[in-house]
């Protein structure tokens, strides 16, 4: 049977789940995403996000509040009448009122495997700390942060050659099948929900620019999942020392390479980079106001190699 829906989201994350909801015959009685920013070469145009272009080409109301804690947001919530709402990286927090509004309540999908990455950036933050895997999770709201009661799971492997946007899309995509069938495990009635542990709880803080420096001086396996967990933004970089304009490099692929030297010491000509321990080698990268490059392409319009080194 299917639902009467309001769906909550934004990104690019968030679409695949309102068009898997629409496949599969639910009804989504409105929209709510981020309202336009600027955006563009210039910055003067107003930009819908991912989750309002899709939902004005299935010609669903859309709507941008700034916020939901007034009398009339919890008014015109109400008066869709919806069965249930879905949310999906929406961006926004949730009062109390709104989350009691739908007569079955409101369920986000968050990517991570709670309680571990509560909060603003799971896949980056499982990336970064070498989790060896990930995956999402379907929970019934609450007003903590990532605290509801959990109601379906998927895990998915993370391996060293995924970088954020790799782990974003397979997620993305994961996500979306798993609510739909926690929805239609709601409709007949069936949808089992269990109480999060308080074992293992961590916190995914938002990425701070400030953390994309490398730290050559870690190991390389460290150094590739911080490489890797934050590409492709912010991007992680390093400046390259003995080039006329000593140009920063944001690193956005990279791959564990033998060898070994002082940290951030150049080992040969195939951008092989010494690490605290062992090496890393470079497979794609962006130089400051250029497009990204594969490291080949790199080396045919700079020449890098011994003695050279990444600051």
């Amino acid at each position: 049977m299917p639902l009467r829906l309001i769906f909550m989201g934004t990104p690019d994350f968030s679409v695949p789940t309102l068009l898997e909801l629409v496949a599969h015959g639910h009804e989504i009685a409105a929209v709510y995403t981020r309202a336009p920013k600027p955006g563009g070469r210039r910055g003067l145009q107003l930009q819908s996000t991912p989750v309002e272009e899709a939902a004005r080409k299935l010609g669903v109301p859309v709507l941008t509040p700034k916020t939901l804690k007034t009398q009339e947001a919890l008014d015109e919530f109400r008066a869709f009448g919806a069965d249930a709402a879905v949310v999906v990286a929406y961006g926004m927090i949730l009062p109390r009122a709104i989350l009691d509004a739908p007569r079955l309540g409101c369920y986000n999908l968050h990517a991570s495997l709670l309680p571990r990455w509560r909060g603003a950036a799971p896949i980056n933050r499982a990336i970064m700390a070498g989790d060896a895997e990930s995956g999402v999770m379907v929970m019934k709201m609450d007003v903590g942060l990532d605290t509801g009661d959990v109601a379906m799971a998927e895990r998915l492997a993370i391996t060293d050659n995924m970088t954020a946007v790799d782990l974003h899309d397979r997620l993305s995509r994961l996500g979306a099948d798993l609510m739909v069938r926690a929805m239609a495990a709601l409709a007949r009635g069936g949808l089992q929900l269990k109480k999060q542990s308080e074992d293992g709880v961590t916190y995914a803080a938002k990425i701070d620019k400030a953390e994309a420096r490398i730290d050559w001086s870690k190991p390389a396996r460290e150094v590739l999942r911080h490489i890797h967990g934050l590409s492709p933004f912010p991007g992680a970089w390093s400046e390259l020392a003995d080039v006329s304009e000593n140009a920063r490099v944001k690193i956005l692929r990279c791959e564990l390479a033998k060898g070994s030297g002082a940290p951030g010491d150049v080992l040969d000509d195939q951008l092989t980079i010494a690490c605290g321990e062992g090496a890393i080698r470079i497979i794609e990268l962006q130089r400051e106001g250029k497009a990204r490059m594969q490291a080949a392409d790199f080396l045919r319009g700079v020449k890098v190699e011994p003695p050279m080194r990444l600051a």
